[in-house]
């Protein structure tokens, strides 16, 4: 849900419109948009990817985060279901304005804008080497990464490995679904 406004916002006006709003909101580079929840499937793959990030990561440069801090992106602000930066981050951090690897959980309501604008700022913010949507109804993951100047996809699928050479780790794709119901490895996963 977008708030309708008479005029688009300024990032500087969302943020501090945001400072004093109970619910979590993006901003799309105009106007405010809730944050909705999600399927117990969504919650177990952003468990098992936060789990396998940081087992990898631990006591490297590059550390992973969780949708709870915010990133700026393109002139968005996003709360990716998890994230890597490679720069530490200052006490009191509130906004990250330099990840480099993005993971978004696919759902229904939010995928269109997922696939869609985010991939594009995503792409637009020189940070980011990598963005990886995981999808929910199958195990597997649809990832963006730089090459050259290109943005190339490609898909990830049950039985391989997500490969992330940018943060040095690799991540077995049935890691990311362990304990996620599902008939079949490369089947539906809404159980």
């Amino acid at each position: 849900m977008s708030l309708a406004l008479e005029r688009p916002m300024t990032l500087d006006e969302f943020l501090v419109w945001e400072h004093g709003q109970e619910m979590r909101w993006e901003f799309d580079g105009f106007a405010p948009v809730a944050m909705t929840g999600g399927t117990s499937e969504h919650s177990a793959i952003e468990r098992n990817l936060i789990f396998s990030l940081t087992g990898r990561l631990r006591g490297k440069p590059c550390q992973p985060y969780t949708s709870n801090l915010k990133i700026g992106t393109a002139g968005s602000i996003r709360y990716p279901d998890a994230y890597v930066s490679c720069t530490p981050l200052g006490v009191g951090t509130l906004v990250v304005t330099d990840p480099v690897v993005i993971f978004e959980v696919l759902s229904p309501s939010t995928a269109s804008t997922d696939i869609g604008a985010k991939n594009q700022e995503y792409r637009d913010t020189p940070s980011v080497q990598r963005y990886v949507m995981l999808t929910q109804d199958r195990r597997q993951a649809t990832v963006f990464a730089r090459s050259g100047s290109d943005w190339v996809g490609h898909i990830v699928a049950a039985g391989e490995t997500l490969d992330m050479p940018e943060i040095g780790i690799s991540i077995p794709m049935a890691e990311l679904y362990e304990g996620v119901a599902s008939p079949s490895p490369d089947a539906d996963v809404r159980g």
